[in-house]
C-alpha cells in the first residue's frame, strides 16, 4: 500500500478528487497518511480531519528563515513515511533538497498543456489569463514529476480542455479542474502505486 503526502496551500479540490478516487476504487493499492499546508486557514485541512487524516500546518511564518522551514517539512515527510509526495494545488516552492530526498516520488498537477504556460511566472489564475490573451483553442493540464525546475520534471499525464469564445479566466480554471485535473491526478497516483510507469532517459515510460 503506497502512502501519500499530499501536499496543499487553498481549498483542497485536489485533494478532495484524490479522497474520492481513494475510496471509490479509481486509485487502488494507495493510501493518504498526512496532508500538509503552509496556510493555517487552508480549507484542504479541514476537509482532511473530516475524513480521518491526520492534517498539519507548517508555514514559513512560524520559522526564522526558509532553511528551517524547508527542514521542518523535510522531518515531517520523512517522520510520516511518505513514498509519494503529492501536490495537489501547493504554492510552496519545493526545495532542492527534497527534491533529491524524493527523486521521482514528488507529482505536480499543473493546469496547462506542458511546455505551454508554465515555469515560475505561471500559476493559478496567470495560467489561464496567459492561454486567453494567446488565444489558443485548446489548453489544459499535465501531471509530471518534480525536479529542480520549475515545472520541468517528466510528464506523467496530459489531458486536453477546449477553451470557449466566452471563457474568463475564472470559468477556464474551473472546466480544467473539473475535465482535466480531477481525473488525471488520480490516474497518475493509481499508475505509480501499482507499478504501471518508469522513468527513463527524463521521460516516463507506461508499462502494460
Amino acid at each position: 500500500m503506497l502512502k501519500l503526502a499530499v501536499l496543499v496551500s487553498g481549498g483542497g479540490t485536489n485533494l478532495q478528487a484524490i479522497m474520492d478516487a481513494v475510496a471509490d476504487g479509481r486509485i487502488m493499492n494507495a493510501q493518504i497518511g498526512i496532508v500538509i499546508s503552509n496556510n493555517k486557514n487552508a480549507y484542504a485541512l479541514e476537509r482532511a480531519r473530516n475524513a480521518g487524516i491526520p492534517a498539519v500546518c507548517i508555514s514559513p511564518k512560524d520559522y526564522e528563515d526558509r532553511e528551517a522551514f524547508h527542514d521542518a517539512l523535510l522531518r515531517t515527510l520523512e517522520q510520516s513515511e511518505a513514498e509519494l509526495v503529492v501536490l495537489a494545488g501547493c504554492l510552496v516552492v519545493i526545495p532542492e533538497k527534497i527534491v533529491q530526498r524524493y527523486e521521482n516520488r514528488i507529482i505536480n498537477i499543473h493546469p496547462a498543456l506542458i511546455p505551454s504556460f508554465c515555469g515560475k511566472d505561471y500559476y493559478g489564475l496567470k495560467v489561464h489569463e496567459g492561454a486567453l490573451a494567446r488565444g489558443v483553442k485548446v489548453t489544459g493540464a499535465t501531471v509530471h514529476f518534480v525536479d529542480k525546475g520549475t515545472d520541468t520534471g517528466p510528464i506523467i499525464l496530459q489531458k486536453a480542455v477546449d477553451v470557449h469564445a466566452d471563457d474568463t479566466p475564472g470559468s477556464l480554471q474551473r472546466r480544467v479542474m473539473e475535465e482535466a485535473e480531477w481525473v488525471i491526478m488520480p490516474q497518475a497516483i493509481h499508475l505509480i502505486a501499482n507499478g504501471k510507469i518508469r522513468v527513463v532517459d527524463g521521460k516516463v515510460i507506461e508499462i502494460q
